[in-house]
Order: C-alpha cells, then sequence, then structure tokens
C-alpha cells in the first residue's frame, strides 16, 4: 500500500520560500499521477499543482501558477513543490496525494493515497 509523508512546512515572510517534500513507500510512483492540495481554515481543500503519471498532464491553479513548480525524482521515490514569492493567502495544510490512474487532474475525489499534511503559514 503506498503511502505518503509530506514534510518541509514551517513559517516563513511575504516573498520568501520553502520547498515541500512529499516521501512514497510501498510502491512506486512512477506509474502515479501526484497532486499537491492544500486546505486553509474555514476553506474547502483545493487543488495546487498536480502532475500526471509519465508527466502526461500539468495542473497549477491560477492563484500558484509562475511561483510555484511540481517536481518529481522517481529514482528517490518523492515529490516535491517548490514555492516561491509566498503571500499570506498561500498560509494553509498542504497535501500530497496519488491518484492511481494516473490522470493527473485537479479533483481530489480522484486521489486514493494522501498524506497527513504539513503547514505551511506565511506572515511576517
Amino acid at each position: 500500500q503506498l503511502q505518503l509523508v509530506e514534510s518541509g512546512g514551517g513559517l516563513v515572510q511575504p516573498g520568501g520560500s520553502l520547498r515541500l517534500s512529499c516521501a512514497a513507500s510501498g510502491s512506486p510512483l512512477d506509474t502515479y499521477a501526484i497532486g499537491w492540495f492544500r486546505q486553509a481554515p474555514d476553506n474547502p481543500r483545493e487543488a495546487v499543482s498536480c502532475i500526471g503519471a509519465s508527466h502526461g498532464s500539468l495542473y497549477y491553479a491560477d492563484s500558484v501558477q509562475g511561483r510555484f513548480t511540481i517536481s518529481t525524482d522517481n529514482a528517490k521515490n518523492m515529490v516535491y513543490l517548490q514555492m516561491n514569492s509566498l503571500k499570506p493567502e498561500d498560509t494553509a495544510v498542504y497535501y500530497c496525494a496519488a491518484d492511481p490512474w494516473g490522470y493527473g487532474q485537479q479533483y481530489d475525489w480522484m486521489y486514493d493515497y494522501w498524506g497527513q499534511g504539513t503547514q505551511v503559514t506565511v506572515s511576517s
């Protein structure tokens, strides 16, 4: 069974950067689509960035386009989210998730495996 563990969250000032990591175990990631989602208090969970298996598709939310970059390292079974020019509205718990069908769409119901989340707080 695939297991996902996020790390790399923390407190950062506006304009700063963070790199989130998602370590996978139990199964190789290369056949899965991977998504990064986030949920802020009193807000629904939203897709931040998703990448299809074999990088067949790529999605970024409009709010993060040009600032965030998703990447994978299949040799290490890792997924990353590089977040630059962070804004207070990026504050949320960030989750990585895996879609076994490989589509990489932005709909959270398509993702069967989820990490526990990592808190990102952007504040001065």
